[in-house]
């Protein structure tokens, strides 16, 4: 082992001027190829004054946790003599003692208080951007933009895109615009009308044809039509060619045919009539329960209640007191699609349910019952 003569500088930098950030093996190996490749590096921490800080690469969150060691580690820099440029290698600088570093945990983006923050902000086709006071008198309509959700929001840039368009939030001249659940039900129905009486197939249809047809004869802004088809399918490169996800689309109708029974169940066979209606002949056979997991619960009968993973709390120990108030055991398979927002993969909600349910196994398998009562 070599000998080194340590010092200390004659002019003590501030004490924090250090922090040790240990990375995780994936961040480590991102890291390292981008210095290979030269690709720029795009590492941001966020948070308010109030919040734990994160931090995001291009399409992960991790959480920033404290870890206290229980030795010291010493940070050193090589020290180069006075009025010489060349550094002596046997001589190092003691820059500061650290007793602590900084462990980077993979966390779910959080998004919670975009909701809250665009309340009031819904898209009113046709009276967009006016709001009206107490003397009906017309003001500007609120904005908050997609660089302000950016900037305030702690998640990467990929899972802010795809969080609206999970949630449904326009980009409207950068403005952030949610699209009520109606108005966007009436717009599926209307593309899956317009497939037909245009002869288009679902697979490489029209963009022009069909945002026409919905602009010109049932006033739908051709900006919006297009959000919704990127949502629901993809566009090709040209711009003019959709192909439909008939699994989304069939999905997203589904729910807004159950959201009318949040209250009040209603039975499958009247359900699913409704549903294979409301899409057509041609997309009937795609129907299915499996595609509203996380969204409604089956009871006897069966019936279904509309009951939608994005309403529940967002913090897990309330999202457990949640679930177990609306039933007192789960089956494994039931209550696994109601925790995925809250849990990074299927290990973390593993962890979750240890830590906040009792599993029990009978002849019909494992269920899930709150651990405390």
């Amino acid at each position: 082992m070599p000998d080194f003569e340590l010092q200390y500088p004659l002019i003590q930098p501030a004490e924090g001027s250090f922090r040790l950030l240990e990375l995780p093996p994936d961040l480590c190996k991102f890291v390292e190829s981008s210095l290979d490749s030269y690709i720029p590096l795009n590492l941001t921490i966020k948070g308010g004054a109030d919040d734990d800080a994160v931090l995001c690469t291009a399409d992960k969150t991790y959480s920033i946790r404290s870890v206290v060691l229980s030795n010291s580690v010493l940070v050193v820099t090589p020290v180069s003599e006075e009025g010489d440029d060349s550094i002596d290698t046997r001589k190092i600088a003691i820059q500061e003692s650290l007793h602590e570093i900084l462990e980077l945990v993979p966390t779910v983006p959080k998004l919670h208080r975009l909701g809250g923050l665009l309340r009031g902000m819904e898209w009113d086709d046709g009276h967009e951007d006016d709001e009206f006071d107490d003397d009906s008198q017309k003001i500007k309509r609120r904005r908050f933009t997609y660089e302000q959700a950016r900037m305030e929001l702690q998640a990467s840039e990929q899972e802010l895109v795809k969080a609206l368009k999970d949630r449904h939030i326009l980009v409207i001249d950068d403005a952030l615009r949610p699209i009520p659940p109606p108005y966007l039900h009436t717009i599926l129905e209307l593309l899956l009308a317009h497939l037909a009486s245009l002869t288009q197939q679902h697979d490489a249809a029209s963009v022009t044809d069909l945002t026409r047809a919905l602009e010109y004869e049932h006033e739908v802004d051709r900006r919006v039509v297009c959000q919704v088809m990127r949502w629901f399918g993809e566009i090709d490169e040209s711009g003019d060619i959709w192909k439909m996800d008939v699994e989304a689309v069939v999905r997203q109708i589904g729910l807004g045919i159950l959201r009318n029974y949040k209250e009040e169940p209603i039975a499958e066979d009247v359900f699913l009539k409704k549903w294979q209606d409301a899409v057509g002949d041609t997309f009937s056979e795609a129907v299915s329960i499996s595609l509203l997991s996380g969204n409604c619960l089956v009871a006897p009968g069966p019936h279904y209640t509309y009951f939608p993973q994005a309403e529940l709390p967002i913090d897990p120990a309330a999202r457990f007191t949640d679930l177990f108030l609306t039933r007192s055991r789960w089956k494994a398979d039931d209550i696994a699609p109601f925790l995925s927002d809250i849990a990074v993969d299927a290990k973390d909600r593993d962890k979750l349910l240890l830590k906040y349910a009792r599993a029990l196994t009978d002849k019909d398998g494992v269920w899930y019952t709150a651990r405390t009562r």
